[in-house]
């Protein structure tokens, strides 16, 4: 019986601890958000968008983790709080950043907002694009490709910027949904948002019940097919992009991004991890995986989606095979009668 009561009071002491170490930083970050996420402060470096803080990981350490240095009387005291170092937690890139071509020239700030940081896995390849067209403008982006690169707008709106520029590696199929006219590039294509979804389906039901159907959080070919064949998404558009799992920050130009097989490779097994990514309310989005293979059938699974050299279509080898196959029987047929024939011809 003593044994017991002593068990149930070490319990409830233990959680009133696990309370009390937990509650100063939500404290903390409630009382900094009373003030810094005020409408009235949008616009200036002090204001916090509260929803997109809430997604980064940041949000999980509590405000006071960076912000270490306040002054008990902030902000009555009225003194500027030194700005923090990302190298105290980010020492390896940090040291990885410094040496890259934009170590002398880009913070981490002026790349990565830390109250609106995401993980990479929420993102689309624009999300990253669009914090590299902050400094580097996209027309120039595509005059300076295009003077080696074939269809250089088309690679600019199908890859991130870190695929070519970084040392980045393991890289996956990821399929965005747009929705537009026409499927070129700059045509007026834009990208589908979740209110967009939510109109076409039932009330509570998941966005992503739209091509996954059983619910079973994976996409198989036959789900793409009849994804493609309903006329009530016509309009919409599945835009591939080769994306990164592990990033680098070593900013460079790589000499092997400028040999085509880099993306273009052949074989079987190539960039077989696929996905499709499912907008959130919040503005992230949802990756599911796509079946293996599946991704590589136009015709059947994905006919917006085509990467030349490594995309297959079953029908379209068949009939390939079937083309050489009779190219290959013609001579064979026509050496083997005129073989058999030989005594005749003589004879006549």
């Amino acid at each position: 019986m003593h044994k017991e009561k002593g068990i149930f009071s070490f319990l409830v002491l233990a959680t009133l601890f696990l309370l009390l170490a937990t509650a100063p930083a939500e404290a903390t970050k409630k009382s900094c958000q009373d003030c810094h996420a005020k409408k009235s402060l949008e616009g200036t470096p002090l204001y916090i968008d509260s929803a997109k803080y809430q997604l980064t990981s940041h949000s999980h350490l509590g405000c006071e983790a960076c912000h270490d240095k306040m002054s008990k009387r902030h902000p009555t005291d009225k003194v500027r709080p030194p700005k923090v170092s990302c190298k105290e937690c980010h020492a390896e890139i940090f040291a990885e950043h410094a040496k890259s071509e934009h170590g002398n020239y880009a913070g981490c700030t002026d790349c990565h907002n830390p109250h609106a940081v995401r993980p990479l896995a929420t993102l689309t390849a624009r999300d990253l694009n669009v914090q590299c067209e902050k400094c580097h403008n996209h027309s120039k982006i595509v005059l300076s490709h295009a003077k080696w690169l074939p269809q250089a707008p088309l690679h600019i709106d199908a890859l991130p910027c870190i695929s070519c520029h970084t040392g980045s590696q393991n890289y996956i199929i990821l399929l965005n949904m747009a929705t537009g006219v026409s499927r070129s590039v700059g045509s007026g294509l834009r990208p589908i948002i979740f209110n967009d979804l939510r109109l076409l389906l039932p009330e509570g039901e998941k966005v992503s019940t739209l091509i996954d159907n059983n619910g079973d959080g994976k996409i198989s070919l036959e789900e793409l097919k009849k994804f493609n064949k309903d006329s009530r998404y016509r309009h919409i558009k599945l835009l591939g992009t080769m994306m990164p799992e592990v990033v680098t920050h070593t900013f460079q130009t790589l000499d092997n991004r400028y040999d085509c097989t880099f993306c273009h490779a052949s074989g079987p097994n190539v960039q077989q991890a696929s996905f499709i990514a499912f907008p959130e309310p919040d503005g992230t989005y949802r990756r599911l995986p796509v079946e293996k293979g599946a991704i590589m059938d136009m015709l059947y699974g994905t006919p917006d989606f085509y990467m030349i050299g490594f995309t297959r279509s079953t029908t379209l080898s068949i009939i390939g095979a079937l083309i050489v196959a009779g190219g290959l029987m013609v001579p064979i047929l026509h050496g083997t009668l005129r073989f058999l024939t030989r005594r005749r011809r003589k004879e006549g």
